[in-house]
């Protein structure tokens, strides 16, 4: 059978990548077959900058374009494969990814459970935590620095405002949402580069829906107007937009248009060159200058800015603060105009519950025949 441990972290940053990628490292020391897998790009990149040249992806583990070779039955040649970001893992990718190994096999899944679950059905991390089917570490470590402080404390229920004496963390009151999208065009376009160097390219917007007056749409709408004006020729899109392409639901990867023909909309993400046919530009293709929590988890930038309109409150949940607030390396801006909203999301709304049997069916299988 399957042997798999469970690697419980509560940093949600760098800190959740190091001990996963310390079990891949000491497996190869040992003369073991072992691959690391990251949901995102990014992480995988980081996996990289780590000294891990062999990390994939977990869509390109699944799709065969990426990890090692399988025999005639699809088997990966591995004795140990460790995923990160585990959490966004739904059912039908943790069902391919069992499948896809042998017997003896170990299955080591890292990741954040404070942070929102997969956008797709069930919830197996947390059910593998519930059903203590499998050995668990548990690591406490938060990232460093005021803004792994505040993201440990969201964790844990609680909402404090953390020294910050290098503006890492800055809160900006708005009364509404029109103050919101201003002041957030404005925090991308001038105050962020200005105080920390970072360009408008390295800091994401994060908001927690599509809709409504400060939603996805009107703030891409309007940091494209500041950012790279243009008439939109290609269905909408224009060199130098920052996007987010969906090749599948629930996956989006981070890219800038470069150009278009009649083959379709070609796209740089993150230096892999991506043409998305135009029969399907309208349903894969998103202006990315701002995403939601969800579309964001697993990606990491040197800024993030977070806004929080009053009319988008009964979105917010502990986990959904507790990503949103984690994508900012160096800084992290909050666009405040929920109120006493998100303090009560954060004490009082955890996780939406999930109808999963998961956990009931793991909890059987682990008992003791009698």
């Amino acid at each position: 059978g399957l042997a798999a441990a469970v690697h419980d972290q509560a940093g949600g940053g760098e800190a959740a990548r190091a001990e996963p990628a310390a079990v891949v490292a000491a497996a190869r020391a040992l003369g073991l077959r072992a691959v690391a897998a990251a949901f995102t790009e990014d992480g995988r990149r980081r996996l990289a900058e780590r000294g891990d040249e062999e990390a994939v992806t977990v869509a390109g583990l699944l799709s065969g374009r990426e990890g090692p070779e399988r025999d005639a039955e699809g088997t990966l040649a591995l004795d140990v494969l460790v995923v990160l970001d585990a959490p966004q893992l739904d059912v039908e990718a943790a069902a391919m990814l069992v499948e896809m190994l042998a017997d003896g096999t170990r299955l080591v899944l890292g990741g954040d459970p404070g942070g929102l679950g997969p956008a797709g059905p069930g919830r197996v991390f947390a059910d593998l935590l519930a059903a203590r089917a499998c050995p668990v570490v548990v690591s406490r470590t938060p990232d460093p620095g005021p803004i792994g402080e505040l993201v440990s404390g969201i964790g844990a229920g609680e909402l404090s405002r953390p020294d910050a004496p290098g503006k890492e963390v800055v809160i900006t009151p708005v009364r509404d949402a029109g103050e919101a999208v201003h002041r957030t065009v404005q925090l991308v376009a001038e105050s962020v580069p200005r105080a920390f160097g970072v360009p408008p390219e390295a800091t994401q917007v994060i908001t927690p829906g599509h809709g409504g007056a400060a939603g996805t749409r009107a703030l891409n709408t309007a940091l494209k107007q500041r950012l790279n004006p243009g008439p939109g020729r290609f269905g909408g899109f224009d060199p130098g937009d920052r996007v987010v392409h969906v090749p599948a639901p629930g996956r989006i990867v981070p890219g800038t248009v470069v150009s278009a023909d009649a083959e379709g909309l070609r796209l740089d993400c993150s230096g892999a060159p991506v043409t998305v046919p135009p029969s399907r530009v309208a349903d894969e293709v998103r202006h990315g200058w701002a995403v939601t929590a969800h579309q964001a988890a697993g990606t990491r930038w040197p800024a993030a800015v977070v806004v929080l309109p009053g009319d988008a409150t009964g979105a917010l949940d502990r986990p959904w603060v507790h990503t949103a607030f984690g994508r900012g390396e160096r800084h992290l801006s909050v666009v405040h105009g929920a109120g006493q909203a998100l303090a009560r999301a954060v004490a009082e709304i955890p996780a939406k519950e999930r109808s999963t049997r998961l956990a009931s069916l793991l909890k059987a299988q682990a008992q003791p025949a009698g």
